[in-house]
């Protein structure tokens, strides 16, 4: 990767969360290797499987990704030292110690050898002067049947932050330092001004610098996206950015539609992967389970409302007093077929969502 890439984190560490922030086990529920293993796989993850790589981790995945899953060995890459100390202080303050550091580039094989189960490269490749290389040398990590979840910036998500990132680089403003200096004297209502005041990644040094002074970026639109996977030899297992259609064919269909005005859902994230088994969805055959990550929050008996926020693209169900007592019976391993159809029925509304799983039983 080009040197100037690392140097602007070493500058600029991002993102800024506070060390003592915190997470809820609940919020990561889109980040359990077992849950995803099962939603792409159908069956539970073997022991070859049971290994994240985290390819450009900045100073805070690590701690969530570790959250979520506490007995599954995680490796932590980034080009910078500075990233990396803070995310390892992080994870040392919250007693994360299923996480090795390692400070290297991703398109070089030997620094983090795999396999990997999961592979997240969430706001990285976008960054790297040749993605197609880097998502190549990322799918050459995965374990069989492994996956990939990847963020890239949408042409039209981003369009401000390029039209003001493009022009900051005219004039020559290459320190946060400078931009805030510029800032300060936008007039009211000036597109400058205007994207600062809605912009929360602007209220950090890290977050300003990564929006408006990153040295290296590029923008997708949807079909530049799918070539870019096409030529990976990975697929589209599903989508999880905003509002996503589960069937891909129309969420693909759906951005292209948006695109013709020049809109977007947000920026495209993804999972994918190739050779996946898919979804085990037999009714008579099969078992639901409670996302690891929720078991926690639904055994405790509360009164109030669980709120979690969507990481799948789907609304999340909010889930009261008496769903919490339905989803408790989960918590354990049920054979679909010691259901009825009305519980399958409401039962398939919260796999849609991800908080339960289904896989293919044994017998």
């Amino acid at each position: 990767m080009s040197d100037t890439v690392r140097l602007h984190y070493e500058k600029y560490p991002y993102p800024n969360y506070p060390l003592l922030a915190s997470v809820r086990l609940c919020d990561t529920y889109a980040l359990n290797l077992t849950a995803l293993w099962t939603r792409f796989n159908g069956e539970l993850p073997p022991a070859t499987a049971k290994r994240i790589l985290i390819a450009g981790c900045g100073s805070f995945a690590p701690y969530p990704f570790a959250v979520s899953n506490p007995t599954i060995p995680i490796t932590a890459l980034d080009l910078s030292e500075a990233n990396l100390k803070r995310a390892s202080k992080h994870c040392l303050l919250h007693g994360i110690r299923n996480v090795d550091f390692c400070r290297g580039d991703i398109l070089d094989l030997q620094t983090t050898k795999g396999p990997y189960g999961f592979i997240d490269s969430y706001g990285v490749i976008h960054h790297m002067p040749n993605p197609l290389q880097a998502l190549i040398s990322l799918k050459s990590r995965l374990a069989e049947n492994g996956f990939i979840r990847i963020m890239v910036y949408s042409r039209y998500a981003r369009r401000e932050e390029e039209s003001i990132r493009h022009a900051f680089r005219r004039i020559g403003v290459k320190s946060t330092v400078d931009a805030k200096r510029l800032i300060k004297r936008a007039k009211a209502g000036s597109r400058l001004k205007s994207y600062i005041e809605a912009s929360f990644e602007a209220r950090s040094d890290s977050g300003l610098a990564d929006a408006l002074l990153h040295p290296v970026v590029k923008t997708y639109k949807i079909s530049e996206f799918i070539e870019l996977v096409r030529l990976s030899g990975l697929q589209i297992l599903q989508f999880a950015h905003n509002e996503a259609l589960e069937n891909i064919s129309e969420e693909i269909e759906r951005i292209c539609k948006l695109e013709t005005g020049k809109d977007s859902p947000g920026n495209f994230v993804a999972y994918l992967g190739f050779n996946t088994k898919g979804a085990y969805l037999d009714k008579y055959n099969s078992f639901l389970q409670l996302n690891p990550c929720l078991s926690k929050s639904i055994s405790k008996a509360r009164f109030t409302n669980l709120i979690i926020p969507p990481r799948m693209g789907v609304d999340n169900p909010v889930i009261n007093r008496s769903e919490r007592l339905k989803l408790r019976k989960f918590i354990e391993p049920v054979r679909t077929d010691e259901l009825t159809d009305d519980e399958l029925s409401a039962a398939y509304v919260y796999r849609k969502a991800f908080f339960l799983l289904q896989y293919k039983s044994e017998n």
